[in-house]
C-alpha cells in the first residue's frame, strides 16, 4: 500500500451516472489487475474505494458510478484537482489458471476491473471472451474498448433495449467453451454466475469498507477457509471457497 497525491487529467461522463477519471501519479504499487484504490475526499470521513480500470506507468484510470455523496462530489471535480489516494490495495486476480480461453463476466460497475485483466490476458496470447451486463442501453459502457483489445464481446441488458435481452447468465450459451472465468459485479449476479458456470473461477466482491487495508475488520465475510476481509484477503475470492 502506498499513499500518493494524484492530479486529475480528465473526468468525463460516459454512461448514465457513470464517469471515467484519469489521473497522473505514482502507480508503482499497483501490482495486479483487480486491485482497488481508496480516495480521500474533502469534508468526508471515510475514503471511497474504487476499482482500478487500467494503469500504466504514471497514469491511473478509474470508472465509478454516482451512488452517494462521495461519488457525486467526485463527478464534479475538474482537471488539475489533486486527490490523496491509497494504491495497491487488495489481492487482485491470479492469471495462472486462465487457460487458453478465459471468460470475463462483468455487471455494471463490476465491468471496469475486467478491462486491465482482458488487456493482460490478450497480451499473453489468450482468446478472451467478455460478457458485459447492464440494466438498460443508457448504462452501457466500454463495449468498444474491449473489442479494440481483441476480445469477443457480448452485451446483455435486463430490459432488452440493447444487445441480448436478459442477464449475463443468458449469454453463457453463446460463448462456447471456456477454460476458466473471472467475474465482478453485484452479489446477486455473482451468485447466479456461481450457479451457472461449469469451471472454476475467481469472484471480485463489492463491499462497504471502513479502512480499506484490513485494520477495522468491517468488511469480513465467511468462507470455507475461515473469515476473510474483502479489502485485504479479497476482493478476489476463488469459487471453491465461497459461502453464500
Amino acid at each position: 500500500m502506498k499513499q500518493s497525491i494524484f492530479k486529475i487529467l480528465t473526468n468525463e461522463n460516459i454512461a448514465d451516472k457513470v464517469y471515467k477519471m484519469t489521473l497522473s501519479g505514482d502507480t508503482s504499487d499497483i501490482s495486479a489487475t483487480g486491485q482497488f484504490v481508496n480516495i480521500k475526499l474533502d469534508g468526508m470521513f471515510l475514503r471511497r474505494p474504487i476499482s482500478v480500470c487500467d494503469y500504466t506507468d504514471g497514469v491511473l484510470t478509474l470508472i465509478y458510478k454516482v451512488v452517494g455523496k462521495g461519488t457525486e462530489f467526485m463527478s464534479g471535480l475538474k482537471a488539475g484537482y489533486e486527490l490523496d489516494i491509497l494504491t495497491g490495495l487488495g489481492n487482485g486476480y491470479y492469471l495462472g489458471l486462465a487457460g487458453d480461453k478465459p471468460l470475463l463476466i462483468g455487471g455494471g460497475v463490476g465491468v471496469p476491473p475486467l478491462y486491465a485483466l482482458a488487456k493482460k490476458l490478450i497480451s499473453e496470447g489468450k482468446q478472451v471472451s467478455v460478457i458485459l451486463g447492464f440494466n438498460s442501453k443508457t448504462d452501457v459502457f466500454y463495449e468498444e474498448e474491449f473489442k479494440a483489445l481483441g476480445a469477443n464481446v457480448f452485451v446483455t441488458t435486463a430490459d432488452g433495449s440493447y444487445g441480448i435481452k436478459g442477464f449475463v447468465t443468458d449469454a453463457l450459451g453463446l460463448v462456447g467453451d471456456y477454460t476458466y472465468f473471472y467475474t465482478c459485479g453485484p452479489e446477486p449476479m455473482l451468485k447466479a454466475v456461481y450457479n451457472a458456470t461449469t469451471t472454476s473461477g475467481q469472484f471480485s466482491f463489492e463491499e462497504r469498507m471502513g479502512c480499506g487495508f484490513g485494520a477495522c475488520m468491517g468488511c469480513s465475510c465467511k468462507t470455507k477457509y475461515g473469515n476473510m476481509r474483502i479489502c485485504k484477503d479479497g476482493p478476489v475470492l476463488v469459487k471453491e471457497g465461497i459461502v453464500w
